[in-house]
């Protein structure tokens, strides 16, 4: 049975925030405003959470097609989270953003900035982790937040400030690295029977 857990809901909302990172996708969204693309901060928001939580639920059905367990993905998992985590702490960048921009708020808000490779990565890892009841929970909160800073672009921009923003992503850069140093060796211990 699916138990609340507030330390839980705490560390998931705190990874899906990192890698979602829609504070740290501020340069990009205030950018898309200032090139006149239009963008719905509701079907951005919702249709992100769509995604990702049908991927929380059929994911671990398609790595089962490969004969992948969720333990493999999530060491995997935490390989790429800790990538990210670099990203984020020594402002370098491994992966590239450069999908289509036709359209604003599937590509590139939708895909990949909210719902991306990383999201699916940290959702299956912490679900190897957690509870699903905390996963979903932290979710649904990340989202609230991604439509509030997206309803708000401006404003969030200006109260935060480049130095804030800065800030923020150096800050959850590292507690990402925490958190995948964390997931890849609960797992790796898993799957070498120790």
């Amino acid at each position: 049975m699916e138990q609340f857990d507030i330390q839980q809901l705490v560390s998931a909302f705190i990874v899906l925030f990192a890698i979602i990172d829609v504070t740290g996708s501020l340069p990009i969204l205030v950018d898309l405003k200032e090139r006149h693309k239009t963008f719905s901060p509701l079907k951005a928001s919702f249709f992100s959470f769509l995604i990702l939580l049908a991927f929380f639920f059929i994911g671990e059905g398609i790595l089962h097609l490969f004969s992948v367990d969720v333990t493999s993905f999530a060491v995997a998992g935490s390989i790429v989270l800790f990538v990210i985590g670099c990203e984020m702490t020594f402002g370098i960048e491994i992966f590239k953003m450069d999908g289509p921009t036709n359209n604003a708020t599937i590509v590139p808000i939708i895909f990949p900035l909210l719902a991306g490779p990383g999201a699916f990565t940290a959702l299956l890892s912490l679900k190897a982790e957690y509870s699903s009841l905390n996963i979903i929970l932290a979710l649904v909160i990340n989202m609230v937040i991604v439509y509030i800073v997206l309803r708000n672009v401006n404003l969030v921009e200006k109260l935060i400030g480049a130095g804030g923003i800065y800030i923020l992503r150096k800050f959850f850069g590292i507690i990402l690295l925490a958190v995948s140093v964390k997931l890849f060796m609960s797992n790796i211990t898993s799957l070498l029977g120790t």
